[in-house]
C-alpha cells in the first residue's frame, strides 16, 4: 500500500509540474554586507495559502529538501555553513509517515557567503526546494545579485563613526583556520552537562526525602499496583507515572531555549546582570527561610485541585495529570531546590542546554522510586517511616539555600565594583552559616516545626561532624596567608586578589595583566613575546576554577609569568562606561543594533567579531604580529593546557 501512495506521490508531482501554469511561490533576494569579505544573501519566498515549503533539514526519505548551491564554474566565493531558516514549523507526511518541517505563508532563508577573491562584485546562487498542497512542484530558481548596487550595510543602519569604532575592533589575524578546532569544545561540553544532570538527580534525590514528596511514594505505588486489573499493568502504569513526571521538568525549561534562540548572548548578558542576580539572592533566601520553617511557599491550591479533577479522567491522560498534581503539590518542597537550579544553569556557560539537563535530571530522581517499587513493591517494606527526620532534611537544606544565594549577591559585588563581599568576608559568612548548621544538627538550636530530640541519632552526629571538618577546612580564607588552597570551593568565593588585604596585583595569583588589548599588544611588541588573550568574567566560575586549579600549578604560573604577555578582558564589566567618543552602535549579524557602551559591552563584541564566540573562559595565543599560534582553549584539565601553552611557544619560537 505505502509503495501505491509512493507512486502516486511522485505522479502527481509530474503532473503538477506540467500543468501548473502560475508558480505558487514568489522568491527575491537581497544581499547584506557584513564585513569586507562577508555577506548575506537573504532569500524572502512567499506562497499561497495552503502550499507549503521544505526545510533545509527535512528528514531523508522525506520531501525534497530546499538546497543554496554556487553554480558549476562559479569562482571567488564560497557558503559558509547552512541558510539560517526562520518561521519553520513541523508537520505530519501521512505519504513518508514522518514529521516534516516547513514553511508555511512565508520564509525567510539567510545564506552567508565569503569572498575568496576581493576584486567578485557579482555572484550567483540556485534556489533549489519543494513545494506542496495536495500536489508538489520542484523550484529551481538561478539568481545573480550585485554586491556593490548598494547592498545593505553597515553605514546605511549606523552612522559613520559606528562604522569606523566597529572596525578598530576587527583584528587582522593570520592563520586563523586553527580557530575552527576550538579544543576540547564538545568533550567539555558534554562533561559539563553530565555534571549538571547529576547535581539535578542529587537534587531531586534531597526533594525525595522531604514531607512533601516521601509520604507520596508509598500511597501511589500501591494505588497503581491494586486498583489496576493485573500487576504488569499496575506495573506499566507506575513506569508511565514516572516517565510524565521527568517530562513534565524537561517541559519546564523549555521556554529557556527559545531565549537561547533569539540571541546567544543573551543568556550570557542575564548571567552577568547586577539586579538579576541580586534577584536570585532574595528569593533563594526567601526559599531558606521556607525551608527553616517560618512560613510555607506553595502554589494556588486550585491548581492543585484542577489537576487533581483532571486526574480522574483514567487511561494514559490521568495519570499525566496525576504526575502534574504531584509536581503541583510538591512545590513547596521542591520548589527551593529548582529555584537554585535555574538561578546556577541561567548564570552559567551553558544556560538553557543545562537547565534542561539539570530537570532531567531532578525529575529522573523523582521518578525513580515509583518504577522500582511497583517492580518491586516488597522494597516498601524497608521503607523507614515518616517522621522528623523529614523536617530535619528540610532545614539542611535552607542552610545549603542560604550558602548558596550569597555566591549571587558575590556576582552582583564583582560586576558593579560595590567592593562589600571581598573573598574573606564571603568565607567568613559561609563560616556562620555551616557553624549554624553544625549547631542544629547537635541539637543546640532549633526551628519552628523540629520535634524534640531525646537522643542524637548516628547519622546526626556523623554528618554534624562532617560539617565541622568543612568549617575547619575554609577557616584559614579568611587570613591573608591562607594555610593551604581552597581548591574545593575554586569558583565559588570572588578570586584571591578581590581582597580585603592589600594585593600586590589585581590580577589572577598576582600575575602581570593587561586588562586593555591596545596596551597588551604595545608590550608584547616591545618585548617580543607571545599574548595570551584571556576573554573571562568577574561572575564566570569556570574562570576563577581555571585560575586557582590550572594556573596555579607551578610550570603553568611559571610559563604565563615568564613566557607570556597576560591580556585579560572581562566581558561583563558593565559597570564602567566607555569614554563618550568610544561609545557606538554595533550591528549584529541578526540585523539587531547592539549598544557598545560600557568596557564588557566592548570586550564582548571584540570576542565575537574576532573569535565568532561569546562563552567563557576563552583562550586564544597571539603572536604579536596577530599570528594565531594554537587552536583556541576552553575550561579544560592541569596537562592539556600546559601542553597547549607549550606548543603555542615552540610555534612562536620558529
Amino acid at each position: 500500500m505505502k509503495k501505491f501512495i509512493t507512486l502516486f506521490f511522485f505522479l502527481s508531482v509530474f503532473l503538477a509540474n506540467a500543468q501548473t501554469a502560475e508558480n505558487p511561490i514568489s522568491i527575491n533576494a537581497s544581499v547584506k554586507k557584513i564585513s569586507e569579505t562577508e555577506y548575506d544573501i537573504i532569500f524572502n519566498a512567499k506562497l499561497y495559502k495552503g502550499w507549503y515549503l521544505y526545510s533545509q533539514y527535512n528528514p531523508e526519505d522525506a520531501s525534497l529538501p530546499l538546497e543554496i548551491t554556487i553554480p558549476d564554474g562559479e569562482t571567488g566565493y564560497k557558503l559558509v555553513g547552512k541558510a539560517d531558516e526562520k518561521d519553520t514549523f513541523k508537520k505530519y507526511s501521512e505519504v513518508w509517515e514522518v514529521e516534516e518541517i516547513v514553511f508555511k505563508d512565508k520564509a525567510i532563508i539567510t545564506q552567508r557567503i565569503q569572498l575568496t577573491n576581493k576584486d567578485i562584485t557579482t555572484i550567483k546562487l540556485n534556489f533549489f526546494g519543494q513545494v506542496c498542497e495536495t500536489a508538489c512542484i520542484n523550484i529551481d530558481e538561478p539568481f545573480t545579485l550585485s554586491l556593490t548596487d548598494n547592498p545593505i550595510e553597515i553605514s546605511n543602519t549606523v552612522n559613520e563613526k559606528s562604522k569606523q569604532l566597529t572596525k578598530q575592533l576587527q583584528l587582522d589575524l593570520k592563520n586563523t583556520s586553527l580557530l575552527k578546532g576550538t579544543s576540547n569544545s564538545g568533550s567539555e561540553v558534554s562533561s559539563g552537562l553530565f555534571s549538571v544532570f547529576f547535581l539535578g538527580f542529587v537534587g531531586g534525590l534531597l526533594a525525595l526525602l522531604t514531607p512533601c514528596v516521601f509520604p507520596m511514594i508509598p500511597l501511589t505505588v500501591s494505588f497503581f499496583t491494586k486498583q489496576s486489573k493485573n500487576k504488569k499493568k499496575g506495573i506499566f502504569n507506575a513506569i508511565l507515572y514516572g516517565f510524565f513526571i521527568v517530562l513534565i521538568y524537561i517541559l519546564l525549561s523549555l521556554p529557556f531555549h527559545f531565549l537561547d534562540n533569539l540571541d546567544p548572548e543573551i543568556l550570557n548578558t542575564i548571567s552577568t546582570n547586577v539586579w538579576l542576580n541580586l534577584f536570585f539572592f532574595v528569593v533563594l533566601v526567601f526559599f531558606a527561610f521556607s525551608f527553616f520553617g517560618f512560613y510555607e511557599i506553595t502554589l494556588p491550591s486550585s491548581w492543585g485541585n484542577k489537576m487533581d479533577s483532571a486526574s480522574s479522567v483514567g487511561g494514559i491522560v490521568g495519570i499525566f495529570f496525576m504526575a502534574l498534581t504531584l509536581a503541583i503539590v510538591s512545590f513547596s518542597c521542591t520548589g527551593p531546590i529548582l529555584g537554585s537550579l535555574l538561578a546556577g544553569s541561567l548564570t552559567s556557560d551553558g544556560g538553557a542546554t543545562q537547565l534542561t539537563a539539570g530537570m532531567t535530571g531532578f525529575g529522573l530522581a523523582l521518578a525513580l522510586p515509583f518504577a522500582l517499587f511497583a517492580l518491586f513493591p516488597n522494597w516498601l517494606n524497608s521503607l523507614p517511616k515518616s517522621g522528623g527526620w523529614l523536617n530535619t532534611t528540610k532545614v539542611v537544606l535552607g542552610f545549603l539555600e542560604l550558602a548558596l544565594a550569597f555566591k549571587f549577591l558575590s556576582n552582583a559585588d564583582l560586576v558593579a565594583h560595590w567592593d562589600l563581599l571581598k573573598r574573606e568576608v564571603f568565607i567568613g559568612i559561609w563560616i556562620v552559616i555551616f557553624i549554624g548548621l553544625a549547631l542544629y544538627l547537635f541539637a543546640k538550636i532549633k526551628f519552628p516545626h523540629d520535634s524534640p530530640i531525646k537522643k542524637l541519632s548516628f547519622s546526626r552526629i556523623s554528618f554534624g561532624a562532617l560539617v565541622v571538618s568543612f568549617v575547619i577546612y575554609i577557616a584559614p580564607g579568611v587570613l591573608k596567608n591562607p594555610t593551604w588552597n581552597l581548591s574545593l570551593l575554586s569558583g565559588f568565593p570572588p578570586p584571591q586578589f578581590y581582597s580585603v588585604y592589600e594585593q600586590e596585583s589585581n590580577c589572577p595569583l598576582g600575575l602581570d595583566c593587561y586588562k586593555d588589548f591596545d596596551e597588551g599588544l604595545a608590550k608584547a611588541k616591545l618585548v617580543n613575546k607571545p599574548i595570551l588573550l584571556d576573554f573571562t568574567g568577574w561572575a564566570c566560575v569556570n574562570c576563577r576554577k581555571m585560575e586557582e586549579n590550572v594556573w596555579s600549578e607551578a610550570d603553568i604560573y611559571e610559563t604565563l609569568q615568564k613566557d607570556y604577555i597576560l591580556i585579560s578582558l572581562y566581558v561583563d564589566d558593565n559597570e564602567k562606561d566607555l569614554p563618550e567618543a568610544q561609545q557606538f552602535d554595533f550591528l549584529k549579524a541578526n540585523g539587531k543594533i547592539k549598544k557598545i557602551k560600557t568596557v564588557g559591552d566592548k570586550w564582548s563584541t571584540f570576542q565575537i567579531i574576532n573569535f565568532k564566540n561569546a562563552s567563557q573562559p576563552y583562550y586564544v595565543l597571539l603572536s604579536p604580529d596577530l599570528e594565531v599560534l594554537n587552536n583556541a582553549q576552553q575550561y579544560t584539565d592541569r596537562d592539556t593546557y600546559y601542553n597547549w601553552l607549550q606548543a603555542g611557544l615552540q610555534r612562536f619560537n620558529k
